[in-house]
């Protein structure tokens, strides 16, 4: 099939046939669950998901793709294909109308430029998945996986380690796509949580920590933070928050997120003292 790679759709297809096999062997899909897989473009990695899931549904953005995907797997009764942006698709209708109650995992080779908001949206969404399985950017895959105090550790990182845990399984060199990238992929897993070990009484407060910890990464934490809660706290309100637990002189990466939610829970009882 001819086909013109869309640049302003990030698309960069795999060639190898070894790497969708191995994603699919780490991707959570069995004979039991179910698997929504964004992006498939030429379906390469779908073939591998049919495979091994009762249910494949592939939500593909691009209209040009549509035909070629209708027709490769034409004879798969366990394919539905839906030609929408899963920014703005209604994930709850899919999976309720697609998927019956059966357990669901996520599978997708995400495009750079879309993958925080794409990841946020199944995280936010409480949908419920297995698993996020995702090949990015190996960047994006460091900072993901990262720990308080390592390179690449941000408010990324403390957000999505709130809702799941993230593995790192391989890594995946430019010379597997077309057209090739720049930069090196990996392929990890983003396993949401059943029960949050972290509940902080406000979640709206702890992600204002969290954005506020992160703004301005050569400041204190105390001085980050008067940056968002300086209209409701004094800075030495924050600075009494923080030295209960903390040195003066702490820096947003430097905590985990049972720590940023532990501060987010002090504002918040003070901001309701007030």
């Amino acid at each position: 099939m001819e086909f013109t790679k869309k640049k302003a759709l990030g698309q960069n297809f795999l060639t190898s046939d070894n790497i969708p096999i191995r994603i699919a062997s780490v991707c959570g899909a069995d004979e039991n669950t179910g698997v929504i897989e964004i992006g498939p473009g030429m379906g390469i990695l779908t073939k591998q998901l049919l495979n091994i899931s009762p249910k494949v549904v592939a939500i593909e953005i691009d209209e040009e793709l549509i035909p070629h995907l209708n027709s490769r797997f034409e004879g798969c009764d366990n394919f539905k294909l839906i030609n929408q942006d899963v920014i703005k698709c209604d994930l709850d209708d899919i999976i309720e109308t697609e998927f019956g109650g059966m357990e669901c995992c996520v599978c997708a080779n995400l495009p750079y430029y879309i993958t925080t908001p794409i990841v946020m949206k199944l995280l936010e969404g409480k949908y419920n998945f297995k698993s996020i399985t995702v090949m990015v950017q190996k960047e994006v895959a460091d900072r993901l996986a990262a720990k308080p105090k390592e390179e690449g550790y941000g408010a990324i990182t403390a957000s999505v380690n709130y809702y799941a845990k993230v593995v790192k399984h391989f890594k995946v060199g430019a010379a597997n796509f077309s057209p090739k990238p720049k930069v090196d992929s990996a392929v990890i897993s983003i396993i949401p949580y059943k029960d949050k070990p972290v509940k902080p009484i406000c979640e709206k407060t702890f992600f204002e920590v969290v954005k506020g910890a992160f703004a301005t990464r050569r400041k204190t934490l105390v001085n980050s933070l008067s940056s968002v809660f300086g209209n409701r706290l004094s800075k030495e309100a924050l600075l009494s928050i923080i030295t209960e637990s903390h040195s003066p002189t702490v820096r947003g990466e430097e905590l985990n997120v049972a720590e940023l939610a532990l501060i987010s829970d002090k504002i918040q009882k003070h901001i309701q003292e007030e």
